[in-house]
């Protein structure tokens, strides 16, 4: 192209076209800076590692605690304390749940990955132990009654603890919010078991 021609094209008049284009992408880039309207829907609130680990945590002492309540459900010789199991089963099953679906939607797995060592520091010092379960299904009669008392006081200890990290860490509004309702009934039922050993 000569240039002439070149300068002919720069003083000649610009086609409709290309104004229709340069005025659409205006009106995209000025979009992109504006204010959410009303009802538009919002990102999901984010959520952060310690939201991750509070559920991953949760949900393996929910399947450990299971472990007792479904036998103390059945063999307690104190009425308070069926009632009490009866009641934890169904709490860790509604709170279970939740948890999953959360985790789901994040796409994260139900349980840290045991090599990873995300939770170091925590996992071993909120576990229910295999040898305690084997107790507790030994154990008859008052035995039995003291040995849950124990086992469930110590666990619930434990789970109060790492629902007051999640309150004190965690970055998910509606998880936040879970870890304090989980903190304020475990204390009570804590509380209640007390009421029990005494």
């Amino acid at each position: 192209m000569t240039p002439e021609r070149v300068h002919v094209l720069r003083r000649g008049p610009v086609p409709a076209v290309v104004a229709a284009v340069a005025a659409v992408l205006l009106l995209l880039l000025a979009a992109c800076g504006e204010a959410p309207r009303p009802g538009a829907s919002a990102p999901s609130p984010a959520y952060n590692g310690t939201d991750v680990m509070f559920l991953q945590m949760s949900l393996a002492y929910i399947d450990q605690g299971d472990q007792v309540v479904a036998v103390a459900a059945q063999r307690a010789t104190a009425p308070r304390l069926r009632a009490l199991a009866a009641e934890l089963a169904g709490q860790w099953r509604s709170e279970g749940l939740t948890m999953g679906r959360w985790l789901t939607g994040w796409q994260q797995p139900p349980s840290a990955d045991p090599t990873a060592g995300a939770h170091a520091g925590h996992g071993d010092l909120h576990s229910l132990r295999p040898s305690d379960i084997a107790e507790l299904t030994a154990a008859k009669g008052e035995q039995f009654d003291r040995t849950a008392v124990s086992l469930l006081l110590g666990h619930l200890h434990n789970c109060v603890e790492v629902s007051r990290m999640e309150a004190a860490g965690g970055a998910y509004p509606p998880a936040r919010a879970l870890a304090e309702r989980m903190t304020a009934a475990r204390q009570i039922q804590i509380q209640r078991l007390l009421a029990l050993a005494a």
